[in-house]
Parts: C-alpha cells; sequence; structure tokens
C-alpha cells in the first residue's frame, strides 16, 4: 500500500470520515503522550484523553454546546517544550498534542484539511523514529531506508485498514465510532510500535 494512495483516498473521504479517521489516528498516539508524562512528570493526561474523548463527542453530536476554544487553552498548556526534555519521547508527545489541536481546530473552522494533517503527523513521528533507531544501530538513515523500515510499513498498513474501517462505517453514531476505537488500538501498541 502506497503512502500516495493513503493520502489520497483520505482526501477523498467526506467531512466526517476525515474527521473520524483523524481522531481515531490520535487514539494510536496519545499512550505515546501517557509515556512521556510518566517519564518527566510533565503534562496531564487525564486532560488530553478527555479533549480527544469531547472531539468525538463533537463528531457524532455535532450539535452540541462544547466550547472548543476552552479545549484548545488546556491542550495548549500540556505542550511539552523540547529544549526542556533531553530525550526522544519528547517528539511524539508534542506531535500528539500538535495533532490534537489540528483535531480542534478542523472541527471549529470545518476544515478538512487539518484532519488530512493529523495522518501526516502520525506518519512523520513514525518516520523520527525509524530515524532514531536506525541511528542507535549506527546505520545513515536516508528516505528508502525510512520508508521500507517494518515500522514504517506497518503504519502505512494500518492507517490502509483505518480508512478501508472508514469507508465502510455508513453513518457515523456512537456505536460505530466505538467500533472504530477498538479497531484503532486492537494491535495494542502506539503508532511508533511501543505496546500499550
Amino acid at each position: 500500500m502506497s503512502k500516495a494512495n493513503n493520502f489520497q483516498r483520505i482526501r477523498d473521504l467526506n467531512y466526517l470520515q476525515k474527521a473520524v479517521l483523524a481522531a481515531a489516528v490520535i487514539e494510536r498516539m496519545l499512550p505515546n503522550y501517557d509515556l512521556f508524562s510518566d517519564a518527566t512528570g510533565f503534562g496531564d493526561m487525564a486532560t488530553m484523553k478527555s479533549t480527544l474523548n469531547v472531539c468525538w463527542e463533537i463528531i457524532v453530536f455535532p450539535k452540541s454546546k462544547i466550547n472548543l476554544e476552552k479545549q484548545v487553552d488546556k491542550v495548549e498548556a500540556n505542550v511539552p517544550e523540547l529544549s526542556q526534555f533531553d530525550m526522544f519521547g519528547t517528539y511524539p508527545a508534542i506531535d500528539t498534542a500538535t495533532a490534537l489541536l489540528g483535531l480542534l481546530h478542523g472541527l471549529m473552522a470545518k476544515d478538512e484539511q487539518e484532519f488530512i494533517d493529523i495522518a501526516k503527523i502520525s506518519q512523520a513521528t513514525v518516520a523520527r523514529y525509524v530515524e532514531f533507531v536506525l541511528e542507535n544501530e549506527e546505520i545513515e538513515p536516508d528516505n528508502s531506508l525510512v520508508r521500507e523500515h517494518e515500522i514504517m510499513q506497518y503504519e502505512i498498513e494500518v492507517l490502509a485498514g483505518l480508512i478501508d474501517f472508514v469507508e465502510q462505517m455508513g453513518r457515523i453514531t456512537s456505536e460505530s465510532v466505538k467500533e472504530l476505537k477498538q479497531h484503532a488500538t486492537a494491535d495494542g501498541q502506539t503508532n511508533i510500535g511501543i505496546t500499550i
């Protein structure tokens, strides 16, 4: 499954399908934030999780009276500063927060491009992680090594599977969203292959 093919397929989805796909991608990223938070004592995982749940709620019940601006403020307060933490886990944590902010902004502005970008952020997290792994093995990473790496191939496969699921969902209801969430996390690992 080629990367370009996945992104073209995402562009072909309707607004709500793009929104639920983006939220499902973040479900896979969120435990990376939790691991970072546990390791450093920075950030409030409960806030991040509840904000993602609020996003799901808005997608399913668009008439919900929820102040998304307040949710943006909460997430922004939990974005780590790269300069303050000398560990790789800071990158996936920042990417998770960035993706969550993108989902909020996309819902506020009804901007589908924000939703497409979330899948790109997730893939960029994976690419950075693969580079980190290769460098630790004293291998000079290049584009083809990163692209062909099993972790990246798996990310592309998982994204394709999520797109398949979303394409076949039909109406977006609490029930179908629950199934999508379970599907997104069924393999028990984050987007960078860390066991949850």
